[in-house]
């Protein structure tokens, strides 16, 4: 049985409990503060650049989880995964392949105390607006981010490299360049249509080379009870090399959660025996792809 110490513990706690005070508090008492209290600047420290996670929460229990999801979904399957169909928004800029999330699988311990800002992203955001824009109307892209962030992000920060905002979503853009679904897809002669229609070992059997075996290529019903390519999550470990086979790890991950914001159709393998729509993109109206 692994055990924390009790000074391992308290600063545990006074990282989630200090920290989101930092924040509130007007600029003159918080630096007052930093100067004053040695502790609280060392988490402040620690927060801004990344040591938050790699030495005051590392610990054996807390990381012991293998296995990572990356998962890329296409806006034209998306919006149909929605019950709402109006809900659905596509970008202007947004004519590719974007990201729904890193999670790492069967993570033991997630902080949510771990503010996220818009000044951790600053630098990425022209990258993060392309890349992983809210597809909700109802939902900001920096709100979609500071979930992803609080929900799954602050669960890897464990790891190395992992340990901060802006380290984070460095790895999910970088990921996202390795893993260009839409030109794998159509240098294989892949392409949106309305009228193709494709099957899954198809799909798979492009994608496999760069992906590994462990992948996987999920569909939406859609209203029309039609299945509809969706999402491609790729295994990972942690350590970011393709394809992650750790005892008890399963394709989906309960953690995981349904996708970005409510009122969603849960993604499903695509049916073997039954062929998909890869529905192109209607940036007018993105739920009515084909008119």
């Amino acid at each position: 049985m692994i055990t924390t110490s009790v000074e391992d513990q308290k600063k545990t706690e006074m990282s989630c409990t200090v920290l989101p005070l930092l924040v509130t508090l007007s600029p003159a008492l918080f630096f007052l503060l930093l100067h004053d209290v040695s502790v609280t600047q060392g988490l402040w420290e620690d927060y801004k650049y990344g040591r938050h996670s790699s030495e005051l929460l590392h610990q054996e229990h807390n990381c012991s989880w293998t296995c990572m999801l990356f998962t890329l979904q296409w806006p034209g399957g998306f919006c149909q995964s929605l019950y709402k169909e109006t809900q659905c928004k596509i970008p202007q800029n947004i004519s590719s392949w974007t990201i729904h999330g890193l999670w790492p699988l069967h993570a033991q311990w997630c902080c949510s105390c771990w503010p996220f800002f818009h000044s951790d992203v600053q630098e990425l955001k022209e990258e993060l607006t392309e890349y992983w824009p809210s597809l909700l109307k109802t939902k900001s892209s920096f709100l979609f981010w500071k979930e992803e962030w609080i929900k799954h992000g602050s669960c890897a920060a464990c790891v190395e490299g992992f340990n901060s905002p802006l380290r984070y979503f460095q790895i999910c853009l970088k990921l996202r360049h390795q893993f260009d679904i839409y030109k794998l897809l159509e240098d294989a002669g892949i392409t949106p249509s309305c009228e193709r229609l494709y099957k899954v070992a198809e799909v798979q059997k492009v994608l496999l080379p760069h992906v590994g075996d462990k992948h996987e290529v999920q569909c939406v019903q859609d209203q029309k009870d039609r299945q509809v390519l969706f999402q491609v999550k790729v295994r990972l470990s942690r350590n970011l090399t393709i394809g992650c086979d750790h005892h008890g790890d399963t394709s989906v991950d309960l953690a995981v959660g349904p996708g970005p914001g409510q009122g969603l159709s849960t993604g499903h393998p695509c049916p073997p025996d039954t062929p998909f729509y890869y529905f192109p993109i209607n940036h007018q109206e993105p739920w009515r792809p084909c008119g």
